[in-house]
């Protein structure tokens, strides 16, 4: 029980610490700076301490009554989102050291930044789905103050949208969290499912009605059609917020929490042949289509990046979808390449607007040669979301088509027409921007056009390279991740 104690240190820690840094006022940036990245690291060890070394038995924290409880374990899956988060939060904070200074605000961004990296733990380490709809609601409440940052018009419409958005798709989950308790031997995540035989004989089509309609709930966050439109509003927030929002925490709990419901609640095995799998599938296909269709015609580049973010997180639900191991290894590829991919592409379109203040397509002409690593490693990164070959977004969108064709289901082959389709979309709507940068229409640039058009400084330019370095190693060697994911999609982990 001692031992076990240990897996709450890196979801409590950073909560208290960030509830007390909302309550103070450094008077002086670099103190903020050491206590902030001294906190965000030591509690991103912790948390890889507790993954990799931690007891990997149940941790009941506190017991509502025999059926309800705050549980926490960290298995497979847990282990790989929670490391995801751990990694890609210490990147994040040195980004916004620099970034938010410009912003104003940086007690309060810092405080709700700090509590936020534990309740996206909080949901990694869920063992039942009482804890994690819990913290999947918590996860909207300290997330609003960072999307309504700025607190003018804009920022205000987004967040009232953003939890109008929340508010709604949390109901339709409530309604799968009331009949898995219902209906279901316990609440707690089980490889398979957990519904009761003899409770669900006779209500089986009841049952696949109100997964279809927690899929959709969980989906609001991860921005299923039609319920994605709280996500490109999300864009006027920071770009560390919206790096966050958009790569690892609110869209990537909202597609963990489907995996959750898919495959350790309900169980593939009663979904997999039905109108639910082939609902949930038609969804996924959909917003590929659709996310990408609108990138292209979005002419600004931070909403463009957050249509992308749209289509290729119905990528991961794809494989989801097919309810196989295989299907599952490749959306779990996809996730985590996903993440570094578009962490850092919304870092690159954060420097270009930090620097220049520009945000469209057509004010970045000529700007590789004076941007040459934010370019340099938009383009690499970009490769990969595209699927070019050897780059990280290949390997899981080659998993994720042989695994549709390998699943024998009719529309999965449809499905991977889907994927061809949304790559070549994705090529068109990222190279026009490295095209723009590296070769400019020649026409006369009005006075004060280079103003600012510089490389920013290391708080940004590492955090780029770090990211493209990892992007390109995990692609060149693959192995050891694939083996870890397709050992918890058959349940090993």
């Amino acid at each position: 029980m001692e031992s076990s104690f240990i897996m709450l240190l890196p979801i409590v820690f950073p909560i208290i610490v960030g509830l007390g840094l909302l309550t103070v006022k450094f008077k002086e940036r670099k103190k903020r700076e050491f206590w902030v990245s001294a906190v965000i690291i030591l509690n991103a060890l912790i948390a890889l301490a507790v993954i990799f070394y931690g007891p990997k038995e149940m941790f009941t924290a506190f017991r509502f009554s025999d059926r309800l409880s705050l549980a926490f374990r960290v298995d497979g899956l847990a282990a790989v989102f929670g490391a995801m988060v751990s990694v890609l939060w210490i990147i994040t904070t040195f980004y916004a050291f620099e970034y938010m200074k410009h912003e104003g605000k940086e007690d309060r961004f810092f405080g709700f930044f700090t509590i936020t990296f534990g309740v996206v733990l909080g949901i990694a380490f869920s063992a039942n789905m009482v804890t994690l709809y819990l913290f999947y609601e918590f996860l909207t409440l300290v997330t609003m103050p960072l999307v309504m940052h700025a607190m003018d018009g804009k920022a205000r419409h987004a967040g009232k949208m953003y939890l109008i958005y929340m508010m709604f798709g949390a109901s339709l989950a409530f309604i799968g969290f009331i009949f898995i308790l219902t209906y279901g031997t316990s609440l707690d995540f089980v490889m398979g499912g957990v519904l009761n035989p003899d409770l669900v004989a006779g209500n089986e089509q009841l049952l696949r009605f109100v997964f279809v309609m927690a899929f959709f709930g969980f989906g609001v966050k991860a921005a299923v059609f039609p319920f994605y439109r709280w996500l490109p509003s999300a864009s006027v927030a920071p770009t560390p917020v919206t790096a966050l929002l958009h790569a690892v925490a609110v869209v990537k709990s909202g597609v963990f929490a489907i995996i959750r419901l898919t495959y350790y609640s309900f169980g593939t095995d009663f979904l997999r042949g039905t109108w639910a799998q082939s609902v949930m599938m038609i969804a996924a296909m959909i917003t590929i289509v659709f996310g990408s269709t609108v990138a292209l015609r979005t002419p600004h580049i931070k909403r463009r990046f957050a249509y992308s973010t749209i289509s290729n997180l119905s990528y991961i639900i794809f494989g989801v979808s097919l309810m196989t191991p295989a299907g599952l290894t490749g959306g779990l590829m996809h996730m985590i390449f996903h993440a570094i991919i578009k962490i850092t592409l919304f870092f690159c379109a954060g420097a270009i607007l930090y620097q220049t203040h520009r945000e469209y397509l057509y004010e970045v002409q000529g700007f590789g040669k004076k941007m040459p690593i934010v370019f340099a490693t938009m383009s690499i990164v970009g490769f990969g979301l595209i699927g070019i070959p050897p780059f990280a977004g290949f390997q899981s969108k080659w998993a994720l088509a042989t695994a549709a064709v390998e699943s024998r289901l009719p529309l999965a082959y449809v499905g991977t027409g889907v994927l061809i389709i949304s790559a070549l979309l994705t090529a068109v709507y990222l190279i026009s921007i490295v095209v723009a940068a590296y070769f400019p229409k020649q026409q006369e640039y009005p006075a004060g056009y280079w103003d600012g058009v510089k490389e920013p400084n290391k708080y940004m330019t590492i955090p780029l390279i770090l990211l493209t370095i990892a992007s390109v190693v995990v692609a060149i060697f693959p192995a050891p991740l694939v083996n870890t994911l397709q050992m918890i999609a058959n349940g090993l982990l």
